[in-house]
């Protein structure tokens, strides 16, 4: 028996402008259609296509949580075996590819999450917190189960709050080496840090409980190619070579990314 998936949403294509409050930058990001999995991976579902049990004294329809993000990409392509899809990633540690051709589950890359999370809205946020996201001003102590707050307008539950997601990209680079990306905050974390456009990383080795991941799915570009969806690994082997100067600076981002 195959193991149960989260439902996935048929994402349009479009674009969006990204920016860094940091470096205070910005960059436009043109968008193919793509698939995004309604909420965060759960439990249930993570433990499925591992053959395993949901740990104990964790609810099997809450978030899972706790997984580096190597053992989310080599998730995705378990659960991709499981569906007979062809892999996203071929693996050799501790070097990741991208298949970007593949029509296997993977990561968003940072502009299809934020897309997809505004849903069409312009504001830090597609509606009221507490109504929307799982956050600190609920005074919970872990991951919830998914989908119990309202949607956005693409019907995706969970883009904010609950728990952070692991994103495809580097964070930057040039200043934090093998760091991967993270959006949309987590149950512990305060307004300001809940919010579309707010961005965090940690080493792809991190294990923490208010980080997860949700499901990509998608063909994005050719056969061998190495860009898409607003990354660009050419890009990201430019910025590696770019040494910060000084303790905190970092060198403006390539607008080409």
């Amino acid at each position: 028996m195959r193991a149960t998936l989260p439902e996935f949403v048929l994402i349009p294509a479009g674009s969006i402008t990204l920016r860094d409050a940091r470096t205070q930058t910005e960059r436009a990001v043109q968008l193919r259609r793509f698939s995004l999995a309604r909420t965060p991976v759960t439990w249930a579902q993570y433990a499925a296509v591992l053959g395993r049990r949901v740990p104990p004294g964790e609810d099997p329809c809450a978030a899972a949580h706790s997984m580096s993000w190597r053992e989310a990409v080599q998730w995705c392509n378990t659960a991709s075996v499981s569906r007979r899809l062809t892999p996203a990633y071929h693996i050799d540690w501790p070097t990741v590819r991208w298949q970007v051709d593949a029509d296997g589950f993977r990561l968003p890359t940072e502009a299809e999450w934020e897309f997809a999370c505004r849903a069409g809205t312009q504001g830090p946020t597609y509606g009221p917190l507490d109504q929307i996201a799982w956050t600190a001003l609920d005074s919970t102590t872990r991951a919830q189960p998914v989908g119990t707050k309202e949607p956005n307008a693409f019907t995706l539950h969970d883009m904010l709050g609950n728990v952070w997601e692991w994103c495809w990209d580097y964070a930057d680079t040039a200043r934090y080496a093998d760091y991967r990306s993270l959006r949309g905050g987590g149950w512990a974390d305060r307004p300001w840090s809940v919010r579309a456009s707010v961005r965090r990383a940690s080493m792809p080795d991190t294990l923490l409980d208010d980080v997860g991941f949700r499901l990509a799915q998608g063909a994005v570009g050719p056969p061998g190619g190495a860009a898409a969806q607003g990354w660009s690994h050419d890009a990201d082997v430019r910025r590696a070579a770019m040494s910060p100067r000084r303790a905190g600076w970092t060198p403006l981002p390539l607008h080409q990314h």
